[in-house]
């Protein structure tokens, strides 16, 4: 399987659009037919993946194409040659989680005859700047073919290139553009509504639902290839907020989604078993390189967390290609389609405000030098009450809206004391002799870390619970 992280700019231009002067070479011109697969319920589609077939010069190639998390400019393409009966299985298998919608089907066929420029900076190529004239051959809606602008990074390209070039090209009559691979230009995808703010409290917890689990779409085929750990973030992340709102409407739906709770603990705990060793090697690798010289014993002891890392995926996707995950996905979706109005009085302040006295009775009973634990258990706490009060947030509470940001400040102090414990834990059990010295230094530094977390998380705490409070 060929892998290609493709870092590109769109523009959209008119018929009256010529390619200004630019430094380089002008590239071969192209013709090719990309046809475009998605679930019945365009699940592909709605979490900004794209599936094609492309062929050119006889030549056929299934392509993948995973947006990076955070990143607008950024998307791994996946690519493996195949024929016309469906994708390869190094493709397929990453879209489990999406054919349970049912099969792969056609739904646009589009033409593309390309031209343009490979632009050179002092000799070297920095990126290809292509004009594509598509022609639709087939769509579900009635759209006229259009013309569109790519700027995509390569050799020794990077962002600025990328914005440089975006800006001469926006001079000399290029238009904005919404960034949308062609795809979505023709498929037919009504969006989910957001419920107005007076809506029933129930609407309101079926849409934060229905977001939830398409994050849990959107990055599943990430995770699968493991190609971005922040696609596996999100999926935790998703996770995590789905289950806080389980807790927190438990008064009103009783143990109707307790089982649909405890498998996404279940998934959690593996996502986190994961996702915590990425964060300790984001964070440990610049700590070893100033290490001088026990740097060699420190680049040791990043290979063994990155070995145990490696082992804990290994685990994690084992268990998402069983069909208990998949039973899982279906649970959820059941779950969201089963949610009816809750009783007259149901109100997403009052579950708020039960949240944070949670995090009050956490914080009173706070002894003057808590243990790691007990600075934990607060974390946890602000965590979920900042998700009930983006619940409450939605439903239009201005008094939840101005909380959420003071609890994720402290949810995040709180997390880096977390981190630093987890990473003094991690560091003591793959040490052995050889690598002692440069590990008790990071631990010294984890130590440091953690210090300076805990001067700093009960002004926060307190700042928190005064606006939830007020």
């Amino acid at each position: 399987m060929r892998e290609t992280l493709e870092r590109e700019l769109k523009l959209d231009v008119d018929g009256s659009f010529a390619l200004p002067q630019l430094p380089g070479s002008p590239l071969p011109e192209r013709v090719f037919t990309s046809t475009y697969h998605d679930t019945p319920a365009r699940s592909l589609g709605r979490a900004g993946i794209t599936l094609r077939r492309r062929v050119e010069n006889g030549t056929s190639l299934w392509q993948l194409k995973l947006p990076r998390a955070g990143e607008a400019s950024a998307r791994i393409e996946l690519e493996e040659p195949g024929g016309p009966s469906g994708p390869p299985a190094g493709l397929a298998r990453l879209l489990v989680a999406h054919v349970r919608h049912g099969p792969l089907e056609p739904v646009a066929t589009l033409r593309t005859h390309r031209s343009g420029i490979r632009v050179e900076e002092s000799g070297h190529p920095v990126a290809d700047v292509t004009v594509d004239e598509v022609t639709i051959v087939y769509s579900e809606r009635g759209v006229a073919g259009f013309t569109e602008l790519e700027v995509e990074l390569v050799g020794e390209g990077g962002e600025r290139d990328l914005q440089r070039l975006g800006q001469v090209l926006l001079d000399a009559g290029a238009h904005e553009s919404s960034g949308q691979p062609k795809l979505m230009r023709v498929l037919d995808l009504p969006p989910h509504a957001r419920p107005a703010r007076k809506a029933p409290l129930h609407e309101h917890l079926r849409h934060a639902f229905e977001r939830q689990l398409a994050a849990l779409e959107a990055h599943d085929p990430g995770v699968r290839f493991g190609g971005d750990p922040e696609d596996l973030h999100q999926l935790r992340v998703a996770t995590r907020r789905t289950r806080a709102l389980i807790r927190a409407t438990e008064p009103l739906l009783g143990d109707r989604l307790a089982v649909l709770g405890e498998e996404l603990k279940l998934l959690g705990g593996l996502l986190g078993a994961v996702r915590d060793l990425d964060v300790l090697l984001e964070h440990l690798r610049p700590e070893v390189a100033a290490l001088d010289d026990d740097r060699e014993q420190g680049e040791l002891l990043l290979a063994a967390l990155s070995a145990e890392r490696a082992m804990q995926r290994g685990v994690l996707v084992e268990a998402m290609e069983t069909p208990r995950y998949g039973e899982l996905l279906d649970a959820f979706r059941r779950a969201i389609d089963d949610l009816g109005p809750f009783p007259a009085k149901a109100d997403a302040g009052e579950i708020a405000g039960r949240a944070v006295r949670k995090l009050r009775r956490a914080a009173d009973a706070l002894p003057k030098d808590p243990s790691d634990g007990e600075v934990h258990a607060v974390r946890i706490a602000a965590k979920r009450a900042r998700y009930a009060a983006e619940l409450a947030a939605l439903g239009g509470s201005k008094r939840a809206a101005r909380t959420v940001e003071a609890f994720k400040k402290l949810q995040d102090v709180t997390g880096e004391h977390q981190d630093a414990v987890v990473a003094e834990e991690r560091l003591r059990r793959v040490t052995h002799p050889e690598t002692a010295v440069a590990a008790g230094r990071l631990i010294e530094r984890e130590h440091l870390r953690k210090a300076e977390m805990r001067e700093r998380y009960p002004a926060l705490l307190r700042k928190a619970l005064r606006m939830a409070e007020s």
